[in-house]
């Protein structure tokens, strides 16, 4: 239990602040994330375009704030 949300948010700020983004753990990451979309059967996307009028809303909406 975090009795001291502030010390806790310093900390995260400054382990972001001092770890630099590694691109081979990135890619790890994101390899792992691609087989168990596979796996689930959600990737590939049968219509890669399906749903595009949502996401270009919600862009747009996003860009305006």
């Amino acid at each position: 239990m975090v009795k001291d949300r502030r010390l806790l948010e310093e900390f995260n700020k400054e382990q972001i602040r001092v770890e630099k983004p590694d691109y081979f753990q990135s890619l790890s990451i994101f390899e792992a994330m691609w087989k168990e979309g596979l796996l689930l059967g959600v990737l590939p996307l049968k219509d890669p375009l399906e749903g595009i009028e949502v996401d270009i809303r919600i862009a747009r909406i996003l860009n305006h704030v």
